[in-house]
C-alpha cells in the first residue's frame, strides 16, 4: 500500500509527481482511517509487503507519521519510508529510529552543482548525514538512483557513489531508476516549463554498464 503524502522543498527537474510538490493542497485524513485501509489490505501484502509513504516528501509530516506507524506496528505491519533524506530532526529521528521498517533514500546527485542543478537546492550533505543516521542505527536501508545519461549517468559519478556507500552495512539494495519522461503531461498541465525536454533515455547497454559498475560496491543492484 503506497500513501503519497503533499508537500517538498525540492523542485527535482526528473519529478514524475510534481503536482505533489506544493504544499498546499492534497486531501486530509485520519490516522485511524488510513490504519484500517492498510489492515483491509494485509492479507494481501504477502511476507514483504506492507505500507510505504511518499511523495512529494513524506518526513515534512513525520510528527504526523509517527502515530500512523505506531498504530501500524501494533496491527504488525511492515512500514516503509520513500525519502530524498533532505530533513533530519527530532521527530524524523523518532519516526526512523522506532517504527520505520526500511527507508527507501534519493541519492540525486554525488557533486554539489549537479544536486543543485536537479534539485533547484544546495547542500546535498543533508542526503549522506541522513545517510549517516540511518546506518548508525542499524536499520535497514535502499537507495535509489535516477540514471540521466551525462547528467548522472556517468562512470565517474557511478564509481564516487559506490565508494563513498561501500562499507554501509545497512544498505541492502540499490535500485536504478532509468530516465523517462512520463511524467512530462503533468508538468504541462500546472503550466511548469519542463527542463530536461532534451535529455534522452538510457541505451540497453549504458544501463548494463551501470549495473556492472555498481555491483562492485553492493550487494543487490536492481533496474526498475
Amino acid at each position: 500500500m503506497v500513501i503519497f503524502l503533499q508537500g517538498c522543498k525540492l523542485k527535482c527537474l526528473y519529478c514524475h509527481n510534481p503536482d505533489t510538490i506544493d504544499t498546499a493542497g492534497g486531501k486530509s485524513y485520519p490516522i485511524e482511517e488510513l490504519a484500517e485501509m492498510a489492515v483491509k489490505m494485509k492479507p494481501y501484502f504477502g511476507k514483504k509487503g506492507g505500507v510505504t509513504v511518499s511523495g512529494g516528501e513524506p518526513l515534512l509530516q513525520s510528527k504526523a507519521l509517527i502515530p500512523f506507524f505506531k498504530r501500524l506496528k501494533e496491527e504488525d505491519i511492515h512500514t516503509n519510508i520513500d525519502t530524498n533524506g533532505r530533513l533530519l530532526n527530532h521527530f524524523t529521528e523518532e519516526l526512523l529510529d522506532d517504527y520505520a521498517d526500511l527507508v527507501m533514500l534519493d541519492i540525486k546527485h554525488m557533486t554539489e552543482e549537479g544536486y543543485e542543478f536537479i534539485t533547484g537546492q544546495r547542500n546535498k550533505e543533508t542526503t549522506f548525514n541522513f545517510a549517516k543516521h540511518r546506518e548508525a542505527s542499524g536499520k535497514k536501508m535502499w537507495l535509489r538512483y535516477v540514471l540521466i545519461p551525462g547528467i548522472t549517468n556517468t562512470p565517474e559519478l557511478l564509481h564516487a557513489m559506490g565508494k563513498y556507500f561501500k562499507d554501509y552495512k545497512t544498505i541492502e539494495k540499490i535500485e536504478l531508476q532509468p530516465y523517462h519522461k512520463l511524467g512530462v503531461h503533468k508538468w504541462e498541465s500546472l503550466g511548469w516549463e519542463y527542463q530536461l525536454k532534451d535529455a534522452r533515455e538510457n541505451t540497453v547497454e549504458e544501463i548494463k554498464s551501470a549495473v556492472s559498475i555498481l555491483e562492485n560496491y553492493f550487494k543487490e543492484v536492481k533496474t526498475n
